[in-house]
C-alpha cells in the first residue's frame, strides 16, 4: 500500500467541513490531518477527530511538522489580500499541490463540493475583491426553467452553465458551433452533477451555427426556451481586423438570427453579453458588438425583454493575456506587452457570470446595464504579479518586452461615453445606462448595406469586400477609421 496523501484544509468553516467530510467518505484521496484557521475561538479545538490549528501565518511550520503533502484553501469569504497572504504562507512549505475552491462556492453557501476544487492559478490572486451575491435568491427566476446559452463552451458561457447548474435550472441547453467546446462543458457539468453539485437539471448539448438562420429559427422554436443568454461571438481584436467580414457576419447577423428567433418564439428574457470595446469602437470587433447592442435593444417588446450587459475583460479567459503570459513565463520569457501604459478593466469569470445572471433577473427590457469593474489596471503590473506568482523576479529572471499596439487596439477602454447618462441601480455591481442610439444613421439601412458584403446578392462585386465593409462601418460609426493597404479579400 502506498503512502497516504496527507491534506491540510485552510478554513474550518462550512466549506472546509463539507470537503473534509467528502474526503473521509471517499477514503481513496488521502486523509485530512488538520484544519488551519485564523479564528482564535476555533484554534485548539477539534472537528470530529481533526484538529484545528493556526494561525494561517504559521502554515509553513504546521505543514512541516505534520508532513502534509497538499493544502486546500476553503475560505468562501477570502478576498484578494487574504488569498495572497495565505498563498505566501503556503509557498514557503514544500507542498506537492495547492488547491482552491472556485468563486462559485463563495456565492452559493452550502454548495461546496470536493469536485469543484482545482489547482490554484495566478488569476485567483490578481482579481479585486468580488461583489458577493446571494445567487440562490438571484436565480429564483430561472429555477425549473429552460435556459439556452449560446457560446456555451466559452469562458463566460461555460461559467453561466456551472452556476445555473447549482442554481436549479430545469433544462440547460448548451449551444455552440464548436464540437469540442460542447463536448467539454457537457462532460464537466455531468461530472459536477455526479459529485453532488446542483439539482436534477437536464443537460442538452447542441452543436449549431448562429449564422444558419433557418436552423436557429427551428431550434429556438423546438426547444421552447424561457430565457436566452447570448454569449457567442468572435472576439479576438487583431484576428478580427484580419477577418472583418466573417466577424460582422457572425457577431451582427448571427445575433440578428437569434434575436428574430427569440421574438418569433416569445422567449421571455433575452440577455446579450457585450464588451467595453463597443464604446467608441476603434476595432471591427468593437463595431460589431456596438451594432449588435443596438439590434438587441431595438427589438424589445411586450412578449420578450431584451437587455444588454456590458463589461470589460475577464481574468483567464481563453485566448486572453493571462494564459498567454503563463505560457511565456513557463518557457522563460520574455513576457510581451503592447505598451508600458496600456490599461484594462478586469474581473473574474465567476463574478462576471453571477452579475450577468443577477441582471437577467432584476433588469428590465430595452435597457443597457454595465457591470462595475473598479479601476482599470496597468497590464505591466498584471504581468509583474504573474511573474512573481510563478516564483521569478520581473525584469531580472523574466524579461518584459513592449511590442506596440496591434491593429484595432486602444491604450485604454471605457465602459460608457461622456455623453451617456448613467445611474446606479438598487443592486451592487450593476449600473444602468439610459440608452440612446449611437449610430449615425438607420440601423435597418446599415444592416442592408453590410448584408451585401456578407452574403452574395445582386451586386456580387461587393461580396466579401472588406474595404467596402470598413467604409460602410466608418460612415455609421465615426470612430472606425479606414486603413491603408487593406487587402481586398
Amino acid at each position: 500500500m502506498g503512502k497516504t496523501n496527507r491534506i491540510i484544509i485552510i478554513g474550518a468553516g462550512f466549506a472546509g467541513k463539507k470537503i473534509a467530510s467528502e474526503i473521509a467518505s471517499m477514503g481513496i484521496l488521502g486523509e485530512v490531518v488538520a484544519f488551519i484557521d485564523d479564528n482564535r475561538d476555533k484554534i485548539g479545538t477539534q472537528i470530529g477527530i481533526i484538529p484545528v490549528l493556526g494561525p494561517v501565518s504559521n502554515a509553513g511550520k504546521i505543514i512541516e511538522n505534520l508532513k502534509a503533502d497538499e493544502a486546500l484553501i476553503a475560505i468562501p469569504g477570502a478576498g484578494e489580500a487574504a488569498l495572497r497572504r495565505i498563498y505566501s504562507s503556503l509557498q514557503r512549505a514544500e507542498l506537492k499541490k495547492i488547491r482552491i475552491l472556485p468563486n462559485v462556492s463563495q456565492i452559493i453557501e452550502g454548495g461546496a463540493h470536493l469536485i469543484q476544487t482545482r489547482e490554484i492559478k495566478a488569476q485567483d490572486l490578481l482579481a479585486r475583491d468580488p461583489v458577493h451575491i446571494g445567487l440562490v435568491e438571484s436565480l429564483e427566476y430561472l429555477r425549473g426553467k429552460r435556459v439556452l446559452i449560446t457560446g456555451a463552451g466559452g469562458s463566460i458561457g461555460s461559467e453561466l452553465a456551472r452556476q445555473l447548474l447549482s442554481g436549479g435550472a430545469g433544462r440547460l441547453y448548451l449551444f455552440d458551433h464548436g464540437e469540442n467546446n460542447v463536448y467539454e462543458i457537457e462532460k464537466e457539468l455531468k461530472i459536477l452533477q455526479d459529485g453532488g453539485v446542483g439539482e436534477a437539471s437536464t443537460i442538452v448539448p447542441i452543436i449549431g451555427e448562429l449564422q444558419d438562420r433557418d436552423f436557429v429559427k427551428f431550434i429556438i422554436k423546438r426547444l421552447k426556451a424561457d430565457v436566452i443568454f447570448h454569449c457567442a461571438a468572435y472576439k479576438h481584436v487583431p484576428l478580427i481586423e484580419e477577418n472583418p467580414v466573417e466577424a460582422v457576419k457572425n457577431n451582427i447577423f448571427g445575433t440578428k438570427n437569434i434575436v428574430d428567433a427569440a421574438k418569433d418564439s416569445a422567449v421571455s428574457r433575452f440577455v446579450f453579453v457585450s464588451t467595453d470595446k463597443a464604446v467608441s469602437p476603434s476595432s471591427i470587433y468593437g463595431a460589431s458588438k456596438m451594432v449588435a447592442e443596438e439590434l438587441v435593444l431595438s427589438s424589445n417588446s411586450e412578449q420578450t425583454n431584451f437587455m444588454v450587459v456590458r463589461f470589460g475583460n475577464v481574468l483567464g479567459s481563453r485566448g486572453s493575456i493571462v494564459p498567454l503570459f503563463t505560457r511565456q513565463i513557463m518557457k522563460g520569457g520574455p513576457v510581451t506587452i503592447t505598451h508600458k501604459n496600456v490599461t484594462r478593466f478586469f474581473m473574474t469569470i465567476p463574478e462576471a457570470a453571477s452579475l450577468v445572471l443577477k441582471t437577467g433577473g432584476v433588469g428590465s427590457g430595452g435597457n443597457l446595464y454595465i457591470l462595475e469593474m473598479g479601476k482599470p489596471i496597468l497590464i505591466r503590473d498584471l504581468a509583474e504579479q504573474m511573474i512573481r506568482f510563478y516564483g521569478f523576479i520581473p525584469k531580472k529572471e523574466i524579461a518584459i518586452n513592449y511590442i506596440g499596439l496591434r491593429p484595432g487596439e486602444k491604450m485604454d477602454e471605457r465602459l460608457w461615453t461622456e455623453e451617456d447618462r448613467v445611474e446606479k441601480t438598487n443592486y451592487p455591481g450593476i449600473i444602468r445606462v439610459h440608452h440612446r442610439t449611437r449610430l449615425k444613421g438607420s440601423l435597418r439601412t446599415l444592416l442592408e448595406e453590410t448584408s451585401e458584403v456578407c452574403f452574395p446578392g445582386k451586386n456580387f462585386s461587393l461580396y466579401r469586400n472588406r474595404i467596402h465593409l470598413r467604409r460602410i462601418l466608418s460612415r455609421y460609426i465615426p470612430s472606425i477609421r479606414m486603413v491603408e493597404n487593406e487587402p481586398e479579400y
